[in-house]
């Protein structure tokens, strides 16, 4: 019997090789949704409504669409001290945070979308905007890595979002931890108080440089942020999907004084006229305030109330919590809209 030529055992080799890396990806791809890493929803046959402790960027997955909590609150880290459980004590609403540190609006309103699918009646809404709001690129690109995949609409995109290698590390690790008795899991409220972290990296006490030692704030708008504010007009469009009667609080948070334009330069009338756009688009919606805490007032001015020029503390984030509480609370008293 003749041997194969070369020509032939290379090619059966490289159709076997073929063959079982397509069986080996076959068999990852149908674990991997199987298992549902994230606990998105799309399988529940290892469902539990809960993840292992993690970051909130793919937490979010879980934590949006638990039917536990009909109120939201949505942002980054700007807003990730307001504590959920505080605002449901004053308005005895649920509230989940959904809170991504280092996100835009592009992030935020997806995330939006991902809660209004599995909440289409929500109780109310708690949005925060920052400068990141006022970018001219509609693109609405993020500024930092975020996991688009596992908030899509289309299965395939998902399905591709699962071939990553961190993925498939949580895969494994998501088997280890369904097999435990003894579960730990992250918080489902999605509250993450940083001040111990910034703590520890000293971020506080005379050591640290005070929020406002460093350079003046320009008096010109930073580039690509003095308008046009496309991010405003998908506010408005997403907004058209919240029911009439859902308060909804959009959220200027406060910043250090230091960090805040001189007024009557070109920047203050920049950062002004961004306010404007997202009120406006804000107001499309029959029941909504807007609480602007990004203006100069005592407290801007204490070094100790901050961690640095965006990023306040803990007695800054609670009476910030309750006027937000009572602002949604102002709006559910309004008169019922008619239908």
């Amino acid at each position: 019997m003749r041997s194969p030529s070369p020509a032939t055992a290379w090619s059966a080799f490289a159709r076997t090789a073929v063959i079982a890396a397509v069986a080996i990806l076959s068999g990852y791809l149908a674990l991997a949704v199987a298992i549902d890493p994230y606990d998105s929803g799309r399988s529940r046959l290892f469902s539990v409504g809960a993840v292992r402790p993690q970051g909130p960027r793919t937490a979010l997955a879980v934590r949006g669409r638990d039917p536990a909590f009909s109120g939201a609150i949505l942002g980054n880290s700007h807003i990730q001290l307001v504590e959920p459980a505080r605002l449901a004590a004053a308005t005895s609403i649920p509230f989940v945070q959904l809170s991504v540190p280092a996100t835009g609006p592009g992030e935020q309103l997806l995330i939006l979308d991902w809660y209004l699918r599995h909440h289409p009646t929500p109780a109310a809404l708690v949005m925060a905007a920052d400068d990141f709001w006022c970018t001219d690129d509609p693109a609405l690109p993020p500024g930092k890595p975020f996991p688009f995949w596992l908030l899509e609409r289309d299965p395939v995109a998902y399905a591709l979002g699962l071939l990553r290698f961190n993925v498939a590390q949580e895969v494994v690790g998501r088997i280890g931890w369904l097999l435990r008795r003894a579960r730990p899991v992250a918080p489902a409220d999605g509250w993450w108080n940083y001040e111990p972290d910034y703590l520890k990296l000293g971020f506080a006490g005379d050591a640290r440089p005070a929020p406002g030692a460093g350079a003046a704030t320009p008096d010109t708008p930073e580039p690509h942020r003095a308008g046009p504010f496309p991010a405003a007009a998908r506010l408005a469009t997403i907004l058209a999907r919240v029911p009439a009667e859902t308060p909804v609080v959009m959220v200027f948070p406060p910043i250090h004084a230091s960090a805040l334009p001189r007024p009557g330069t070109r920047r203050a009338a920049a950062e002004q006229a961004c306010k404007a756009a997202i009120a406006a688009a804000l107001a499309s919606h029959p029941r909504s305030a807007m609480l602007d805490e990004r203006r100069d007032t005592p407290e801007s001015h204490d070094d100790a109330l901050f961690f640095d020029q965006s990023h306040y503390r803990l007695p800054v984030a609670r009476p910030l919590a309750d006027a937000i509480a009572a602002a949604v609370n102002r709006l559910r008293a309004r008169p019922a809209i008619p239908g």
